[in-house]
């Protein structure tokens, strides 16, 4: 859905600037000198119509854009998510130890529980929504890549032997490449697979989530970590002696943090041991469920806060 929602808001936005583009006035070749010669009369000047057509142009401008922000704000009425999604976020919190911690108008979102003598707060943010925007020249480019890729392998393969995707290829006596239909590496290379593929590439975003587990007298854990199709792929786990460094609040704090030893990369710990951080975070609730509900509510309340900035700027405006 947050796909289908980034397409209808750039498409209008791509066709603005190039009708903009199309209408706006060209510099005259011919420009008036800045000094005037002695012999020439004055014009006086009608300050008041000066005045009045600035007047009446300021108040165009801003009609077509309260006109403008309110086409926005109807469009993401209607592309509000269904009541399915609505739901599964509530059974989640419902059901979830966690409490959610989210203010109007702000990005960062914090569940947070606690489990025995533990503190454990998980932070997302709606900014990783936002960043998987497509740039519409870059999409166009890796088109035309595409499609130059496909053209050089029709060029280079003779009776019309589709080798694109294949793994199980062998030259024939006649040159040609024999491919199994089963041979397609890619899902999306097969009919079978197709709708099946689409529909998984929309389901989730890679969303940052920073994991913070503190004890009394016992510092704290710091776990960076992506969430991407119901997964959490852990980057570092580092611990901190004092709690408060796990989230430096002053200059002090933040230089004490840079100078300490605080774990390895996670990818070069043994696999066992893994294994083993994997399901102390699971047993805490840090696990699958909360992994697919993160993108969700990323998803929802980026359409919320959307549509109070546009509500906010074409209350400004008016």
């Amino acid at each position: 859905m947050y796909a289908l929602r980034n397409i209808a808001r750039s498409a209008p936005r791509s066709a603005a600037r190039l009708s903009t583009k199309a209408i706006r006035p060209q510099p005259s070749l011919f420009r008036q000198s800045a000094i005037s010669p002695a012999w020439s009369k004055t014009v006086p000047r009608l300050t008041s119509s000066f005045h009045t057509s600035v007047i009446r142009r300021q108040e165009t401008v801003n009609e077509e854009l309260v006109a403008k922000l309110q086409s926005e704000i109807t469009l993401e009425e209607d592309l509000k998510e269904d009541g399915d999604l609505t739901t599964n976020i509530k059974e989640y919190l419902e059901n979830s130890p966690f409490e959610i911690e989210d203010k109007p108008g702000h990005e960062e979102v914090i569940l947070k529980r606690t489990m025995g003598d533990e503190t454990i707060r998980v932070t997302f943010t709606t900014a990783d929504l936002n960043n998987q925007v497509p740039n519409a020249d870059e999409a166009e480019d890796s088109a035309m890549y595409d499609n130059e890729v496909d053209d050089m392998i029709g060029d280079h393969q003779s009776g019309g032997a589709n080798t694109k995707g294949a793994i199980n290829q062998g030259k024939t006596s006649d040159g040609n490449v024999r491919v199994a239909p089963e041979d397609s590496v890619a899902p999306a290379d097969r009919e079978d697979l197709a709708d099946e593929y689409d529909e998984g590439q929309q389901q989730g975003f890679p969303a940052r989530t920073s994991i913070r587990i503190e004890r009394p007298g016992k510092g704290a854990l710091a776990i960076e970590a992506v969430v991407q199709d119901g997964d959490f792929l852990i980057e570092d786990i580092l611990y901190f002696p004092q709690a408060e460094l796990a989230d430096p609040q002053t200059a002090e704090q933040d230089w004490q943090r840079r100078s300490m030893y605080t774990g390895p990369p996670f990818g070069n710990l043994d696999e066992d041991l893994q294994i083993l951080l994997e399901k102390y975070l699971e047993e805490r609730g840090i696990n699958t469920r909360m992994a697919l509900f993160i993108p969700d509510y990323i998803d929802q309340k980026e359409q919320k806060e959307y549509t109070r900035w546009l509500n906010n700027v074409k209350n400004f405006v008016e």
